[in-house]
């Protein structure tokens, strides 16, 4: 992985894992002490300006080392739109009064305000040996998790990453990988309003629409949903729901990658 890092977005699509070997019949002892993996700390940071937020991620991505605890904030941002590193402007249709900022993630256009929670996982992927893609699994199954316990079918998509009910997005995800580590993340509409979306072809996809978990179900404030949701996605990265390590590991992300795979 380069210095220059790798960009994640709504647009970018990988390769199908490669096939696992099987099992052999006695497997060999392991040379090396188990991993440690303490759980990420979770942040609740409330309503934060959108590119003071940027900038902190990129020093907590720039400062970490071996040692640094990973981390996941959970937060909201004033109205703004922003493009991926090389989105085309093109589907900026009408910003009008709704600042536009061109940040380093992947992906296109997606707008961000009151009402939306944001989750920023800062995570040292080559610690946990995780793949880009599957932070990106993790991340979707956490919502499709979420929206099931809300009672709302949700799915995610290996063709255009995040998460739909019906053919109408929930959540956006776009990530940057620097030095190992992600940061930018995944949004989910809660409550916020959804005329900016109008304004702009959402995730570079002209006409297609977007929805709200406020006119799905019962919830409709993004600090209650971090509440909700952050069990699932600690789930999804491998820990119990207390973030203490547990029985869910890599190969339970693996098992829902060869699912988001075959959607």
């Amino acid at each position: 992985m380069s210095e220059a890092g790798t960009r994640v977005g709504a647009a970018a699509g990988e390769s199908p894992p490669s096939r696992e070997a099987p099992p052999s019949r006695e497997a060999p002892p392991s040379r090396e002490a188990p991993l440690i993996r303490e759980a990420p700390l979770i942040r609740h940071r409330g309503l934060v300006p959108y590119e003071e937020t940027w900038r902190a991620m990129q020093r907590f991505t720039d400062e970490r080392d071996a040692s640094t605890r990973d981390e996941i904030w959970f937060l909201e941002h004033p109205p703004v739109f922003t493009l991926g590193l090389n989105a085309s402007r093109a589907h900026l249709l009408a910003p009008g009064d709704i600042p536009v900022v061109q940040i380093d993630r992947g992906g296109q256009v997606t707008y961000h305000g009151p009402g939306q929670l944001v989750i920023y996982p800062l995570i040292d992927l080559r610690r946990h040996s995780m793949g880009v893609r599957q932070l990106v699994v993790a991340l979707e199954n956490a919502v499709v998790s979420y929206a099931a316990e809300l009672g709302v079918t949700a799915r995610g998509s290996r063709e255009a990453p995040g998460v739909y009910v019906g053919d109408a997005k929930l959540a956006s995800v776009g990530l940057r990988i620097r030095r190992g580590s992600s940061y930018h993340g995944m949004a989910l509409n809660v409550s916020l309003e959804l005329e900016p979306f109008r304004r702009i072809n959402v995730c570079g996809h002209p006409g297609l629409q977007v929805t709200r978990l406020c006119d799905l179900c019962t919830v409709s404030d993004a600090a209650a949903a971090g509440a909700g949701i952050a069990p699932h996605l600690l789930g999804q990265l491998g820990f119990d729901r207390t973030g203490a390590p547990g029985s869910l590991s890599h190969s339970a992300i693996n098992t829902a990658l060869h699912a988001v795979s075959s959607r």
